[in-house]
């Protein structure tokens, strides 16, 4: 139902505004590397989403084996997206960080969901990227144009462009896998859990390597908790119930409003400075939140929503 359709709209929305903590709270933590900050945040996060999904994930173990090589493209993903992203931030700052690696997630989910599933992608789709795109493209110039306190060298923010760039992709990649899972017949809760808890599961090396600094302070161990539990386990909880009602392309399109959180707590909490036009791009990516809200999906001769072409003209 289309009422189903905003649901999961305003779902995915909080799981952007959740996300958007992320970059902030991981500069409380500074003697944890970004590694360590990202294996911590999903890796626990995504173990914590397979227990509570055991029971999906036994009744779903005939689709899911079906379906044995979309799971281990998400857990894939899942397992090189934190590592890039929280690196991405620590090299080129927090509003960079966050707005080109989900900037540049709708184009890699488009391109999947193009050239994958030889979908075509919709006007008002493509009309809310190019909104959001513009908007994040905006704030990063505008980011890269501010004063940086930190003293950051043109290289080190180069590699933390291309480290979002990988970041976005990846989102976008197991977005598609939960996506496709989903529409194969595979619970929500069972698509999430296995795709998270095997991505969780690949984390944890990474974790025991470089997870020692997160226990030498309450205060960072406070971090990582905060992380793995709020933006992360309940953030893709909710994810999860906004994938199963709009398709992969419009979801990471609506996550768009995370950099434009990310860039309001890098200005106010972490010090970073922000020039008007930084504000106008944010003002871009609302309007792209505002026309995925308000479009309606196409319905199916049953009447229900064609979920899979809910963004698609």
């Amino acid at each position: 139902m289309i009422h189903g359709y905003r649901v999961g709209v305003l779902a995915i929305i909080i799981t952007a505004v959740l996300w958007g903590t992320t970059g902030t709270a991981a500069t409380f933590a500074p003697e944890a590397g970004p590694l360590a900050i990202g294996a911590a945040a999903l890796g626990l996060g995504g173990l914590a989403q397979a227990v509570i999904a055991v029971p999906a994930l036994r009744a779903a173990r005939t689709g899911l084996r079906a379906h044995a090589r979309l799971v281990a493209v998400g857990a894939g993903a899942v397992g090189v997206y934190p590592l890039a992203f929280y690196s991405s931030m620590h090299l080129a700052g927090v509003a960079i960080g966050s707005v080109v690696s989900l900037a540049s997630a709708p184009l890699a989910s488009g391109l999947l969901q193009h050239f994958v599933q030889r979908r075509p992608l919709g006007r008002p789709w493509a009309l809310a990227a190019a909104l959001g795109i513009a908007g994040s493209t905006v704030l990063c110039l505008a980011a890269a144009s501010a004063p940086v306190a930190s003293g950051r060298t043109a290289p080190a923010v180069v590699a933390g462009v291309l480290l979002g760039l990988v970041a976005g992709s990846t989102y976008a990649t197991y977005s598609w896998a939960v996506g496709q899972l989903i529409g194969a017949g595979v619970s929500r809760a069972a698509a999430m859990g296995a795709v998270f808890g095997a991505g969780g599961a690949l984390l944890v090396p990474v974790l025991l390597l470089t997870g020692a600094p997160l226990l030498a302070n309450g205060q960072a161990t406070l971090v990582a908790g905060y992380m793995a539990v709020v933006p992360m386990f309940a953030g893709y909880l909710l994810f999860g119930f906004g994938l199963a009602r709009v398709p992969a392309a419009t979801a990471t399109t609506i996550t768009l409003a995370e950099p434009a959180v990310a860039t309001v707590l890098a200005v106010l909490v972490v010090g970073e400075r922000l020039p008007w036009l930084g504000w106008a791009g944010m003002v871009l990516v609302a309007a792209a939140l505002v026309l995925l809200a308000v479009h309606r999906p196409r319905r199916s001769p049953r009447g229900q929503p064609a979920l899979q072409d809910a963004g698609q003209a």
